[in-house]
């Protein structure tokens, strides 16, 4: 068996049974999902993290590019009780390390009672505690990676949906998911996707009917141009947020954020809608969220578990967030019209688009 250990904020030390050599670092955080692991693992906002799937059996479907959510996996390492070959191998030829053959309902428990922390990963043949303790020692807390951005964003802008005939959307690229995008398409956008730190003039030259502004990994506050833009753009164009975007038009607009303890990230989020008093079921994957939302917002959506928003309206312009993932990849589907929601803001009502049968 190959040598695995995650050392933990704290000092202990976790043994395991090594399926993808390497040692890393990053904060460690766990997902409840218990399907749509190939989504998990290719979603940008999971970057600087180490993931936990709390979900005893990790690749039992095996692994699909088509589901993917980006060109790469994004955690650091990645932990779990059993994981399938499939997976294992996957993640080698990915770079990152993982292991398993150990107890993720410890590791769940202790995130659960003192919060997403600092760990180190080490696995390999030679592996030993003491590796892993070094790279603990050696990692960030999360609000110190300031240039997380350009991580996971474009360096160009690029078009997609150029012969669509509905509305003009630009999404600046915080670390989108692929199916964000998709969404935008099947609503017969033309979608021009922005780099993290656009400026208003970027935003100019595509004069768009909407300005989208993604998820992504990391502190809102860091992204400082992003938040720039948003405060420049109000009331200029419509504004729309998904995840870390709805976070940050809060900054942008007056409002405040927060870390959260171990934040959320799953399938089975209850949110509330204050005006319908109707509850939906959501996937989500943040470890911030919005603190006040600022007098120029309303909030019109809450999580049920401990009443964060999970939706805010503008009050005086057309702005539109939502803190959770409605393009709902792997699922469930309870809340894809916001998409339809965002283009009617622009004055383009396009009709639901029917998900493709895998």
């Amino acid at each position: 068996m190959t040598a695995a250990y995650v050392a933990l904020e704290g000092g202990h030390v976790i043994e395991g049974r090594g399926r993808a050599p390497g040692t890393a670092r990053g904060e460690l955080v766990f997902t409840t999902a218990y399907t749509g692991y190939e989504e998990s693992l290719t979603d940008p906002s999971y970057e600087e993290q180490v993931l936990t799937f709390s979900y005893p059996l990790i690749g039992n479907y095996g692994v699909r590019e088509e589901r993917f959510e980006d060109d790469r996996a994004h955690p650091r390492a990645v932990l779990s009780r059993e994981l399938t070959d499939d997976v294992a191998d996957w993640l080698e030829s990915e770079g990152v390390p993982a292991m398993d053959h150990l107890d993720t309902r410890e590791v769940v428990t202790d995130i659960r009672d003192e919060g997403a922390m600092k760990c180190g990963i080490a696995v390999g043949e030679d592996a030993t505690e003491e590796d892993a303790l070094a790279e603990l020692e050696a990692c960030k807390e999360m609000s110190e990676h300031t240039e997380i951005g350009a991580q996971v964003s474009v360096d160009d802008v690029e078009v997609h949906g150029a012969d669509n005939d509905g509305a003009t959307v630009a999404l600046v690229d915080c670390g989108a998911k692929g199916s964000i995008l998709d969404s935008l398409l099947e609503r017969d956008a033309e979608v021009h996707v922005l780099p993290y730190d656009a400026g208003v003039e970027d935003v100019a030259a595509v004069d768009p009917d909407v300005l989208f502004v993604s998820n992504g990994p990391g502190d809102p506050v860091n992204f400082e141009e992003t938040i720039e833009l948003v405060e420049e753009s109000v009331g200029e164009v419509p504004i729309a947020g998904i995840c870390l975007g709805q976070q940050i038009v809060a900054e942008a607009l007056g409002g405040s954020t927060e870390k959260m303890t171990f934040g959320h990230r799953g399938v089975n989020q209850p949110v509330l809608d204050l005006e319908s008093d109707r509850v939906v079921m959501t996937t989500q994957n943040h470890g911030y969220a919005v603190a006040e939302p600022g007098e120029h917002l309303e909030v019109t959506q809450i999580n049920v578990n401990d009443d964060t928003p999970e939706g805010l309206d503008g009050i005086d312009h057309d702005i539109l967030t939502r803190q959770y993932h409605p393009e709902a990849n792997p699922g469930p589907e309870d809340t894809l019209d916001f998409f339809d929601d965002v283009l009617a803001m622009a004055g383009h009502h396009s009709q639901r688009a029917v998900p493709a049968d895998d």
